[in-house]
């Protein structure tokens, strides 16, 4: 089963991402395994990240994206805002990271686009 384009793998392969593609019902995702997360900012060191993508991808642009485990920053001890809900998909419980993307590009935008989105999201949250 292949959910992503070819240059969208590639570009995983190219920075030493391991993905694995899920479908789930009408829901199809790609996870990103043992993604590094920002140095000293949470309570793990790295995390798996869920991006769901949308029936026209890459046309349509995925919006949020999940993380298992669920993510607490160190300086609080609490959850990042907007990080509260819960979404159930390959057998986990993944914390849902409510970040929504209105600058997609078709055709010129791919997976290293949200993936760009998550890393920075991951490290300015407060």
């Amino acid at each position: 089963m292949t959910l992503l384009p070819r240059h969208d793998r590639r570009y995983l392969e190219g920075r030493g991402i391991t993905v694995r593609e899920v479908v789930e019902g009408a829901e199809k995702g790609v996870i990103l395994t043992e993604i590094t997360l920002p140095e000293g900012k949470y309570q793990v060191t790295q995390a798996d990240i869920l991006i769901l993508l949308p029936p026209s991808y890459p046309e349509v642009a995925p919006d949020m994206f999940y993380a298992v485990p669920h993510l607490k920053l160190i300086v609080g001890q609490r959850e990042p805002r907007c990080t509260e809900a819960r979404h159930a998909f390959d057998g986990q419980i993944w914390q849902r990271w409510s970040r929504h993307n209105n600058d997609w590009r078709p055709g010129a935008d791919g997976i290293w686009t949200m993936l760009k989105r998550v890393e920075e999201a991951l490290k300015v949250a407060a």
